[in-house]
């Protein structure tokens, strides 16, 4: 049955798990764990939103900032008001 779900799936569930339980994941943390090509943008911004609004806290492990409104996708301008 694993295989049918993917691992997508079973990487963003342990994700979470992990997120919910230190209450704090890192940017570069959530990379190595998810499967290269996964996500696209706007799955990326949902999964950094979900992980928000579990109280989750993301930091990024280069600069140990704290992410005040989420973080865009390598390499991607941020998006203005």
């Amino acid at each position: 049955m694993q295989e049918r779900i993917g691992r997508c799936y079973w990487a963003r569930k342990a994700l979470f798990a992990k997120g919910i339980r230190e209450k704090r994941l890192s940017v570069q943390e959530i990379d190595r764990l998810l499967p290269p090509g996964s996500l696209s943008a706007s799955e990326r911004w949902l999964l950094f939103y979900s992980l928000r609004a579990a109280e989750v806290e993301l930091v990024d492990d280069q600069t140990s900032e704290v992410a005040p409104g989420g973080f865009t996708p390598p390499g991607e301008a941020a998006m203005g008001p």
